[in-house]
C-alpha cells in the first residue's frame, strides 16, 4: 500500500511541484546569486547546528513563526 503524502499547512501537491520546477529550471548563476542574496539578509542568519538538535530548533522556529505570523499557520 502506497503511503499518502502529507504536506505542511498551506502546502499541496501543486505548490510542491511549483517549487521543484523553479529549482529545476534555475541556472547555476541564478542559484549562486540567490544564495549570495540570502546571505545578505539581515533578518536571519545561517548557523551550524548538531543534527540531534535540529528537531528542537525547527520546533522553536515554528513557534516563533506562529507567534509573529499567525496566518502562516493557517496556510494563508
Amino acid at each position: 500500500m502506497k503511503k499518502k503524502n502529507e504536506f505542511p499547512p498551506g502546502w499541496d501537491e501543486e505548490r510542491v511541484q511549483s517549487v521543484i520546477a523553479y529549482y529545476d529550471q534555475q541556472t547555476e548563476d541564478e542559484a549562486v546569486a540567490e544564495a549570495e542574496e540570502a546571505l545578505q539578509n539581515e533578518s536571519s542568519m545561517l548557523i551550524e547546528v548538531p543534527i540531534e538538535l535540529v528537531p528542537a530548533v525547527r520546533e522553536l522556529i515554528a513557534k516563533h513563526a506562529a507567534q509573529n505570523h499567525p496566518q502562516a499557520e493557517q496556510g494563508t
